[in-house]
């Protein structure tokens, strides 16, 4: 891939926009029905109990060895916990620049609540609303189905975009395949938590955040 072909950038959001590591974090030490249980918790001790699963290569909730499927769910249902996951620092400044230099952004985001993240995008990135065009995308069982794929690929038509001239960045490793098996390219952010790409995707560009996300592009000569 050279970055100067890029003309269209499709943002995951949590662990590239959002910082859902905070969310979690403060979700086992302040839910009611957990946070006996994590009185106490570090926040270095986060994959001690939320243990990474290969395949997904940083942290989710469902992979707790007993509770998982439970606090996702509880995650979900309460907008207290499920809102409260920030934006990284200088995100909207590098989405308004980024626009400055005319690149097409997306959200593409997937989610068990389609309605619940989307009001929240909304609301989080409306600073940057009148030219980022809000994509969720319902999770089917299992987090590592076709949907952000088939969701991909219908955006294409549906904005008229050349998948060679499209990005995904996503910190998921099986959401790297999901943009090369939609005919995009992948990026990997590297948030905090995250564990290597395997072997066979070790070819893919990774970046710190976002900031370091825009300078590749930009640096290519755009």
């Amino acid at each position: 891939m050279n970055p100067s072909q890029i003309k269209n950038i499709f943002w995951d959001v949590d662990g590239v926009l959002a910082d859902l590591n905070y969310a979690y974090f403060h979700f086992l030490t302040g839910h009611p029905k957990y946070r006996e249980r994590y009185a106490g918790l570090k926040w270095e001790q986060l994959p001690e109990v939320l243990p990474i699963v290969p395949e997904y290569g940083a942290l989710e909730l469902k992979t707790h060895p007993e509770s998982g499927a439970e606090m996702d769910r509880d995650f979900c249902a309460d907008p207290a916990f499920f809102r409260n996951r920030p934006l990284y620092p200088k995100v909207i400044e590098v989405l308004r620049r980024l626009d400055d230099r005319g690149y097409r952004q997306f959200t593409m985001s997937a989610t068990f609540d389609v309605a619940a993240k989307t009001a929240y995008l909304n609301d989080i990135l409306a600073p940057v609303s009148d030219f980022l065009t809000i994509e969720c995308v319902q999770h089917g069982e299992f987090m590592h189905d076709t949907a952000k794929i088939d969701h991909l690929r219908a955006c294409y038509g549906k904005y008229g975009l050349d998948p060679d001239e499209t990005i995904l960045v996503d910190d998921r490793i099986y959401n790297q395949h999901a943009a090369i098996e939609s005919g995009a390219h992948p990026v990997r952010l590297r948030c905090e938590f995250t564990t290597d790409l395997p072997e066979e995707l070790a070819w893919i560009p990774e970046f710190k955040d976002v900031q370091a996300v825009a300078e590749w592009l930009l640096g290519a000569g755009r």
